[in-house]
């Protein structure tokens, strides 16, 4: 049975060009120990649960004439290799290696004729360990229909949870005749959905209408021998490559920080983020009188605390922030990101990661769909901050070790950060444009300098609660 995607989705896919491809991904490092954890090994534990995720196995079907928004469909051609693939470095296999690897296949757009998903089994790293690279879009992803695969496939011991598959067929393919007279039948009983196309439809020429004129000012501005000035350094028109940098930090550094200077370890989280940014616009020279502040969207669950279960993608709103990148005193910064989030504060971590249903790789993709849709507040920089499990999962009987988010670039965006805290250790997944940002590697290295600076600046000094907040409560303990 189809289903018409909501006008958000359809949003999504209209955001999407070749520079601006629209997927979330996640990089996972497993280690395999005796449980002989594979390329082959993973695709028997997909066929064996995408059952739970059957969208997973639908691909998008679009109305001729656009008369109503695309829905999506079983693919009568499904094929799950085509989908989890095999992939291998060269030695030695380092982080560097993988890396790039990830920077190149985050890059390429999703084939739109296919599931929007793809799976990479990535053998040869040193030390023995295997990474997975998952990678799905963000209409496809909503956290309300459809959560990310790879939660269903992490178990919390080696003994994989024995679920057992189904027998699927793809429902019978229409014609183009049926696939109208479906929409034509859609729209009468809801005649909002053509409504919705009509709005697609338009924010789509406009788009592209808005793109040319982009383009044909600045190539009036370069006959006039003028060059074009960046309203900020992670800003700018994007190529269609991608820089991937991951950086593995304690999870006991940050808390032993919130527990000097009391708030959040989110607050801890986007005070790094806030130095990092700060360390690294001085190794570039740029002149931070003129880079005081940088204007961030920090995706938050807003969950009631009286529902017992909800979805999580009708249940994240957008938190704005702005870092003090121009502040030297790493404390100051930190009491300065607190503060914005005195009037608001999120869900408890304990609380967000028992959900029924929730997983970092759903929150981070719910997260970057606020972004996307957040776009016209002009912000400069997403971050999401995810807390996950603090022990450890599971896939196929191999243990997981290190798991990073990949976020997509926004048009005009050259940076976007997700973190996401596991079994001991928060790990940040920095995404940014190759060309734009050549030293995102330096990004990276400055993200551990900040957080040792804050580590540093609060030793010694006694807890207390910031002036106006209530002391931390258990339920605060991860946030």
């Amino acid at each position: 049975m189809s289903q018409r995607l909501r006008p958000r989705d359809v949003a999504l896919l209209a955001h999407e060009s070749p520079a601006t491809p629209m997927h979330q991904a996640t990089v996972e490092i497993f280690d395999p120990g005796a449980s002989g954890f594979d390329h082959e090994r993973l695709l028997a534990l997909v066929a064996e649960r995408i059952s739970f995720v059957p969208r997973y196995r639908s691909r998008l079907q679009s109305v001729p004439g656009r008369l109503a928004p695309p829905a999506w469909v079983d693919d009568p051609h499904f094929d799950l290799a085509f989908h989890v693939r095999r992939s291998a470095l060269p030695r030695p296999g380092s982080m560097d290696q993988l890396r790039e690897l990830v920077a190149r296949i985050v890059s390429r757009p999703l084939d739109r004729s296919r599931p929007l998903w793809e799976v990479y089994v990535v053998e040869g790293l040193e030390g023995g360990r295997v990474a997975v690279l998952w990678k799905s879009h963000l209409a496809l992803v909503d956290g309300i229909d459809t959560v990310d695969l790879g939660q269903v496939l992490l178990d919390t011991s080696p003994e994989p949870r024995p679920l057992g598959g189904d027998e699927w067929l793809p429902a019978q393919r229409s014609s183009s005749l049926g696939v109208l007279s479906t929409a034509v039948s859609d729209v009468a009983r809801e005649p909002r959905l053509a409504w919705d196309a009509v709005r697609a439809n338009t924010a789509s020429a406009l788009r592209a209408a808005g793109g040319a004129a982009d383009r044909a000012g600045r190539v009036a501005g370069a006959l006039a021998n003028r060059r074009p000035v960046p309203e900020s350094p992670i800003a700018g028109e994007l190529s269609q490559q991608r820089r991937v940098v991951t950086v593995r930090t304690s999870l006991d550094d940050h808390r032993r920080v919130r527990e000097a200077s009391g708030g959040s370890v989110n607050d801890v989280v986007l005070a790094t983020v806030a130095g990092a940014l700060r360390g690294w616009l001085m190794t570039r020279a740029e002149s931070l009188g003129g880079v005081r502040r940088v204007r961030a969207v920090a995706p938050v669950s807003v969950i009631d605390e009286e529902l017992e279960a909800t979805s999580l993608g009708s249940q994240i709103a957008p938190h704005w922030v702005d870092l003090p990148v121009g502040e030297p005193s790493p404390v100051v910064r930190l009491h300065q990101v607190s503060y914005s989030f005195e009037a608001h504060r999120g869900v408890a971590a304990d609380r967000l990661a028992g959900m029924s249903g929730f997983a970092p790789a759903t929150f981070h993709a719910v997260g970057a769909r606020v972004a996307v849709e957040e776009l016209r507040r002009g912000f400069q920089l997403a971050v999401t901050n995810v807390p996950g499990p603090q022990a450890p999962l599971f896939a196929g009987g191999a243990r997981m070790l290190e798991t990073y988010p990949v976020h997509p670039l926004l048009p005009g965006h050259a940076l976007a950060i997700g973190v996401t805290s596991y079994d001991g250790g928060v790990f940040y997944g920095i995404t940014a444009d190759r060309d734009l940002l050549p030293d995102a590697d330096v990004l990276g290295q400055c993200v551990s300098d900040a957080l040792d600076e804050l580590v540093d600046a609060t030793s010694g000094t006694r807890r207390r609660a910031p002036r106006g907040r209530r002391p931390l409560s258990k339920k605060d303990d991860e946030r």
